[in-house]
């Protein structure tokens, strides 16, 4: 029974795998490979009953549900029926019930760890050529979503103050670290919009022991504060950020590198009410720090060599930050990851696994192809990418053993000769041109609305 079981379970792997295409001789080597799928799934899941919607078959078919345009569980459940009949099997009900229950019994452990090892394995493979100067620089920013307004759901990510009960939804905030080389997202936070440390540098202050020796991390000024570089720094990684606008920068102190350049020392400032005093106590009494004056910004960094990082460098380095502003809104646009489904504080940070999870997943085929054709991640769509792993569905789900090389080429020259233009110091004003439909504002519960509707068309029979 169990060697029957383990059997079936290696057809899933490699189905799955087939999917995003693995094993095609590229220079990258799996992102995801055979072996540690299987470990993944084992070590998470544990024993578990032989059912239709067994623990790869659900996260498959989640990961398509994600993927899709629908993002319905019908609309996963006809998939799976789909994927029966093609491998000669039974059918099953249409029923949504069994495949939300098997969601359930996925642990968010393994989505979680599957999602980091496509990322973790994406940029340990990666060309060198793809890197800046030979490191790894990671792209931090935060974001928020919204799910849907039930009382599980607002009592761990509470709505905007600013709105009454039962008119609003309930808000996550995310912090995520995205590798600027390949796009795939490293690593990411989730908490409350409101309430003690749940902010975006007490997010990042979670993931400060994910960072590597030798990084370069870039953030907005929000992030430029003291301890936050100090802590950072601690890891080993090199900083660049704009001045945070409380700080003033006074060029004609310090060490003189340049016009507009310099090297000062910045002094450690009093213990914050929200660090204890053993924290306080391991923060440096000083930090050495470039400031530059560049591109219409002081920029604030580690890199104090000038000879080496001239100052149009890192300018031009910052200027790459504005790659995960692109990529958050591909999360939440494109994969519609910006109003979540699930009704469960549980199930919501699940279903945020998966969108990252399928995210670094189109993100590795982005860099098969990029690698097979001499491009660079960053210059492909990932859009696109996404269109045309929908497009060629069919072929690469099923018989993923037949899948040769001349099955697969195709997808990956066509994701490659849609390269985007090279549109240097592109500005967009935030606002859009569209209007929205004049519909009357939701000031009252629904449930009210819904009840004096109610008695207004029963008066209006009576009177008729």
């Amino acid at each position: 029974m169990q060697c029957n079981k383990k059997k079936r379970l290696m057809k899933q792997v490699e189905r799955f795998r087939a999917r995003f295409l693995q094993s095609i001789g590229t220079v990258l080597t799996d992102v995801i490979s055979q072996q540690s799928l299987l470990q993944s799934v084992i070590e998470e899941v544990g024993l578990y009953r032989e059912r239709i919607y067994g623990p790869l078959a659900t996260l498959s078919l989640f990961i398509e549900q994600v993927l899709g345009a629908d993002h319905s569980c019908q609309d996963a459940v006809a998939r799976g029926l789909s994927v029966r009949v093609a491998l000669g099997q039974s059918t099953c009900s249409l029923n949504t019930g069994p495949y939300c229950k098997a969601r359930t019994r996925l642990p968010l452990s393994l989505l979680r760890r599957l999602a980091r090892e496509v990322a973790r394995r994406l940029c340990a493979d990666q060309p060198a050529i793809w890197r800046w100067r030979g490191r790894e620089v990671k792209l931090i920013d935060g974001t928020t979503v919204s799910m849907p307004d039930t009382r599980a759901n607002q009592a761990r990510f509470p709505q905007s103050g600013g709105q009454q009960p039962g008119l609003g939804f309930p808000l996550a905030r995310l912090v995520a670290v995205v590798s600027l080389s390949t796009g795939a997202a490293l690593e990411w936070a989730i908490d409350a919009c409101k309430g003690k440390k749940t902010g975006e540098t007490a997010l990042l202050w979670r993931l400060l022991p994910t960072f590597t020796r030798g990084d370069i991390v870039i953030a907005d000024s929000y992030y430029c504060g003291y301890f936050m570089i100090a802590g950072l720094i601690a890891q080993g990684v090199d900083i660049l950020m704009p001045q945070h606008h409380l700080r003033l920068t006074d060029f004609r102190r310090g060490q003189r590198l340049g016009v507009r350049d310099h090297r000062v020392t910045w002094a450690r400032p009093q213990r914050p009410d929200w660090m204890d005093e053993a924290t306080y106590a391991t923060m440096p009494e000083s930090l050495t720090m470039r400031e530059v004056r560049a591109a219409g910004r002081t920029l604030v960094t580690t890199l104090v060599d000038a000879c080496t990082v001239t100052k149009p460098a890192l300018a031009e380095l910052y200027a790459t930050r504005w790659q995960v502003e692109l990529d958050l809104r591909a999360i939440k646009t494109v994969m519609q990851m910006d109003i979540l489904r699930c009704k469960t504080p549980t199930m919501v940070e699940k279903e945020i696994a998966v969108h990252l999870l399928a995210y670094n997943l189109v993100r590795a085929v982005m860099a098969q192809a990029a690698a097979m054709h001499h491009a660079l991640p960053r210059q492909l769509s990932f859009k696109t990418a996404l269109q045309l792993l929908r497009a060629f569905e069919m072929n690469l789900r099923h018989e993923p053993q037949r899948c040769s090389m001349t099955r697969r080429a195709p997808l990956l020259a066509a994701l490659a000769q849609r390269r985007l233009p090279h549109r240097p110091d592109r500005v967009e004003p935030r606002a859009v041109k569209r209007r929205p439909k004049q519909h009357w504002l939701l000031r009252k519960p629904r449930c009210v609305l819904r009840e004096r509707l109610y008695r207004q068309q029963q008066l209006r029979e009576r009177r008729a």
